[in-house]
């Protein structure tokens, strides 16, 4: 007769499985990423508390810093081969977040609550165009010039915003109390309606971090660190004014460059260079 093992002394002998080295390394790299778009909520919601505490300067250092959080965590994933859809829609709620609601609260409660009805539209105006902005570039990813973006970017919006409020806080605005408030309403409409309007904006996506670079690039990435440690409100806020007004330069340069094609080949002129083709990019 014949007499079998019990069973559970087969499964008290099986040895216990692992996951292999790879596995564990790529669920550890996937958790990189998602840790800067953590870091990047983190930072608009303590924009959030620090501006309901009145410390409005905290409040717009905390939106600098999303901003530099999210710019980190794609180029993570990107040099990191991790991208993900999961990583994509969670970025997406960060900067809604962040660049959404984060500074539309902030400038409302700094400046534009004593507008009334006016404050809170302009407010509302902010986080829908932020809201737009995110929702048509997720639809838009694969369509678009992944050199240029559709509209104002969403962090640089929001440091148009959060830039005026340090500078003004570091009093280093010379208006009026009575004129500030308009002056940000102004300027709070001009961040939302321009994050879903067409003009070109460079995206920097083509510059390669692993490429290779002159030694005068490196002198002055330097330059450009000192040069905004002396002032950073004031040097934060004039880079991303230059920012936000050259997506309207280039759209500009883009129409007359294409009116003039048009008056060329409607003279029955040549629209290329004189061989045919067409005109060279410079």
């Amino acid at each position: 007769m014949l007499i079998y093992p019990p069973l559970y002394l087969k499964h008290k002998t099986e040895p216990m499985q692992s996951l292999p080295p790879d596995d564990k390394r790529r669920r550890g790299i996937y958790l990189l990423p998602n840790a800067f778009t953590t870091a990047n909520l983190f930072a608009g919601f303590v924009a959030v508390v620090q501006a309901m505490n009145g410390r409005f300067e905290m409040a717009a250092i905390a939106i600098f810093l999303a901003l530099v959080f999210d710019g980190m965590d794609g180029r993570v994933a990107r040099l990191t081969n991790t991208q993900s859809a999961f990583g994509e829609q969670y970025d997406s709620l960060a900067d809604m977040i962040s660049f959404g609601m984060a500074p539309a609260l902030v400038m409302y409660v700094w400046a534009l609550q004593g507008l009334g009805r006016w404050g809170w539209l302009a407010a509302f105006i902010y986080v829908v165009g932020a809201a737009l902005r995110l929702a048509r570039f997720n639809t838009n990813i694969a369509v678009v010039d992944k050199r240029f973006f559709q509209g104002l970017p969403s962090p640089s919006a929001a440091a148009l915003v959060a830039g005026f409020v340090w500078l003004a806080v570091d009093n280093k605005l010379s208006f009026s109390a009575n004129v500030v408030p308009w002056v940000a309403f102004g300027l709070t409409i001009y961040a939302g309606l321009a994050m879903v309007s067409n003009a070109p904006f460079y995206s920097g996506k083509s510059f390669a971090l692993g490429r290779s670079v002159p030694f005068w690039v490196l002198l002055v990435l330097v330059g450009v660190f000192v040069f905004v440690s002396a002032a950073p409100p004031l040097v934060l806020f004039g880079l991303f004014v230059a920012y936000g007004l050259s997506g309207w330069v280039i759209w500009a340069w883009r129409w007359r460059r294409a009116r003039a094609l048009a008056r060329r080949r409607t003279d029955g002129e040549p629209s290329g260079d004189g061989d045919g083709q067409p005109p060279v990019a410079s």
